[in-house]
């Protein structure tokens, strides 16, 4: 490729080599970093407050700072590397962070193992007490053993048993249960606790043995896990973790676009399928190992939920469709597939559940949100919304209930903004004025390094309360802390001095312009949907925040900035991870399942891109 400068011709490649500084995305932490040539990934991580490990010091005698490049080209593989990688871990982007060093711009991937301090998850919600009704049920057999004169096959032994226990016909075994059946009833002589689903044996237990349920809720950003007791509905135990899918695309087009890569939608599922196995191992540890056999073949059912895009990549559902209008789903009815089939480590015979699909970009995890809240019931005129990269909106009004999706970014997440990071210490997550001066708080209490979503929502509400900011988002140059940066404005937030990195923290007016895109698309939702059934903001009576960012957001923060109307405070609920709840809800409940079937076929779907003047609602509700 040649490039024409008036009359002079440069090609890429020269430019390539003269260039010495490249901006290094960091994912999942969704730090954004500028490095030199010179310095090491290691190097600049841990200049930038990225805790990344590094138990040898950095001379690549041990694995513990491994990173995983996305995009981008390093220098060449070392002999270090190559002694610690196979050669399909080096050719699938696998390196050392104090190995490599940057020759171009790059999206590096930093697994969790590979992190000294984890960020924090949002995986608690606020669900509805049920009526525990399970999918699948124990059965506690005793079997005949066979004899010369009794040649049943073990099948037919089993249903024998069965019906003689009361069981109604038809009466099947799931086709993986038949590959290990006979061994195992063999195993717990002929006294075995089968797992029951719908007439089917999809798990052959120990006696006595309790059968467990897993509920996932798939974020763009992150991911929430529960391992449940199917008998009782406790929660056994709870993780999360970030959705390695954002070192492919940090919001839900991106990952489209990334799916139509050759191999792309397969890395994506890889990726996702993989995370979820990490976490079951790691559910399966914190409820306690079974000495009789794996705790996992004690999981014989999951309910997964997500945004539509996220619910087709874990599937294995095309999803190029949903990238282009009309953005149609391949899927919305619910669907009940095989966990082998997708690898995922449970019980060979569970079935995963998957509910409905509202639309393109209102999935399953937005009914599971408000199955868990109980919006969809509310005899009040009702807002609920679940922040995230892609926002989910509903309104419930007189017995009509009204849904839209719009596009918020990753800002939120700490991402586009020029100090922005995820929720991990040194993090700031909370900006006050006390006595006319601005204070930080970070998370846990570390020196500053950055900003999160909460915290940059709370610096632009300050900025706004001591007259730095405009209601356009431009800066007052003549506000003592706004300083000329370039060719515009910036804020000085943190003096290098007072920062764990040794860096200015400022706000640009570009992190301004972010905010209110961000702001601005949640507003004109809810208005748009106000609009619809016209009502004003000031006739609702209950305004329910849902998801990860929702749970540390400061109300009265996303009030001056205008992302939500102005109502009093008692008005608002904030709910935690409510699609993680209905997950949970569904799991231990068929009527809940039936009940979130029938929330998505009652659900109404504006499309915000055609709907009438949303070009003037959308332009209003940028400014502050």
């Amino acid at each position: 490729m040649i490039i024409a400068t008036s009359k002079v011709y440069v090609s890429t490649k020269t430019i390539m080599q003269n260039k010495t500084e490249f901006r290094v995305n960091f994912q999942p932490i969704g730090r954004r970093v500028t490095v030199t040539h010179e310095n090491s990934l290691l190097t600049a991580a841990q200049g930038a407050g990225i805790n990344i490990a590094s138990i040898c010091g950095g001379i690549g005698i041990c694995d513990s700072c491994k990173i995983r490049l996305i995009d981008g080209t390093l220098s060449e593989t070392t002999l270090e590397e190559k002694a610690i990688f196979t050669e399909y871990e080096l050719q699938s982007g696998n390196r050392l962070a104090c190995q490599s060093y940057a020759q171009s711009d790059l999206i590096i991937e930093i697994p969790p193992e590979s992190l000294t301090t984890p960020q924090r998850l949002q995986i608690e919600g606020q669900s509805q007490i049920i009526q525990i009704d399970p999918a699948v049920i124990p059965i506690e057999v005793e079997i005949q053993e066979p004899t010369i004169n009794d040649l049943r096959s073990d099948t037919v032994r089993v249903i024998d048993t069965l019906k003689l226990e009361g069981v109604k016909p038809p009466l099947g075994f799931n086709v993986s249960v038949l590959e290990i059946m006979s061994p195992l009833i063999r195993k717990y002589q002929w006294h075995t606790r089968l797992a029951m689903r719908k007439g089917e044996v999809v798990a052959v237990l120990p006696p006595s043995t309790s059968l467990l349920g897993l509920a996932v809720d798939i974020g763009t950003t992150k991911l929430a896990a529960y391992l449940c007791d199917l008998n009782s509905g406790a929660i056994l135990a709870k993780t999360g973790a970030m959705n390695p899918q954002t070192a492919f695309g940090e919001d839900v087009i991106s990952r489209i676009s990334y799916s139509n890569n050759p191999g792309g939608r397969k890395t994506l599922q890889t990726r996702l399928v993989d995370t979820i196995n990490q976490l079951i191992q790691e559910l399966c540890l914190q409820a306690g190992n079974n000495q009789h056999h794996p705790i996992s073949d004690q999981i014989v059912e999951a309910v997964i939920v997500g945004n539509t895009a996220m619910h087709h990549l874990f599937a294995g559902l095309p999803v190029h469709q949903l990238g282009m209008a009309p953005y149609v789903p391949a899927v919305s009815n619910s669907l009940e597939l095989d966990a082998n089939r997708l690898d995922i480590n449970i019980a060979p015979g569970a079935k995963i559940y998957l509910p409905p699909n509202i639309a393109g970009y209102i999935g399953a995890d937005h009914v599971a949100m408000l199955l868990a809240t109980g919006a969809w019931q509310s005899p009040k005129t009702t807002i609920a919304l679940d922040i995230g990269t892609n926002t989910e909106i509903s309104l419930a009004y007189n017995d009509q209930l009204l849904s839209c999706s719009c596009a918020s970014g990753p800002a939120f997440e700490g991402a586009h903004i020029q100090a922005g990071m995820r929720a991990a210490p040194g993090a700031i997550e909370r900006v006050q004025i006390i006595n006319n001066e601005i204070r930080t708080q970070t998370i846990d209490n570390a020196s500053p390094i950055g900003i999160c979503g909460s915290g940059i929502l709370d610096a632009i509400a300050c900025l706004r309360q001591i007259k730095a900011l405009d209601h356009r988002g431009s800066f007052i140059p003549t506000h003592p802390s706004v300083r000329q940066s370039d060719h515009n404005y910036e804020f000085l937030l943190i003096n290098y001095s007072k920062s764990g990195n040794g860096r200015d923290i400022v706000i640009t007016r570009q992190d301004v312009n972010e905010i209110q895109l961000a702001k601005g698309a949640i507003r004109s939702g809810i208005e748009a949907l106000l609009d619809t059934l016209g009502i004003s903001s000031t006739s609702v009576e209950e305004f329910i925040i849902a998801g990860a960012f929702g749970t540390y957001i400061n109300i009265p923060s996303a009030i001056e900035i205008g992302m939500f109307p102005p109502l009093p405070l008692e008005r608002f609920r904030q709910v935690g991870n409510a699609a993680g709840a209905g997950a949970r809800q569904m799991l231990l409940s068929m009527e809940q399942r039936s009940v979130a079937e029938a929330i998505a076929k009652r659900v109404k779907y504006i499309e915000l891109s055609t709907y009438p003047n949303f070009a003037n609602i959308f332009s209003k509700s940028l400014f502050f």
